[in-house]
């Protein structure tokens, strides 16, 4: 995983409220306090704005939007999984374990 990745990861347990974060002092310990429904409504948002970037880049060709908005993207995706105690090695893991399937027999393969 990039060293990056994991400094943020470090950053973002540092911040739950067992490990003493403090909801007055940072956003992302707000967002714990706040519980599962604030983190999936800030994903739904960022993910809906990393859309609307895409498309208005689609047209003006200006990318710069779509990398701001993808990067909080994940920011906010490494928080929820931090709450689900997962990491992004965890997700890196699960697609290397998906690398060279196809997604197709992928998809048909999980359980229903």
């Amino acid at each position: 995983m990039s060293d990056i990745l994991r400094r943020v990861a470090d950053v973002i347990e540092s911040r739950k409220p067992a490990a003493g974060g403090d909801p007055e002092k940072s956003y992302v310990a707000r967002l714990f306090s706040k519980g599962d429904d604030a983190i999936l409504k800030k994903i739904g948002e960022e993910a809906t704005e990393t859309v609307m970037a895409a498309k208005d880049a689609r047209i003006s060709g200006d990318k710069s939007k779509v990398l701001y908005e993808c990067a909080d993207l994940w920011f906010h995706s490494m928080v929820l999984l931090a709450q689900f105690d997962l990491t992004p090695q965890d997700v890196i893991d699960e697609l290397a374990r998906r690398e060279g399937v196809s997604g197709i027999d992928e998809k048909a393969a999980r359980p229903k």
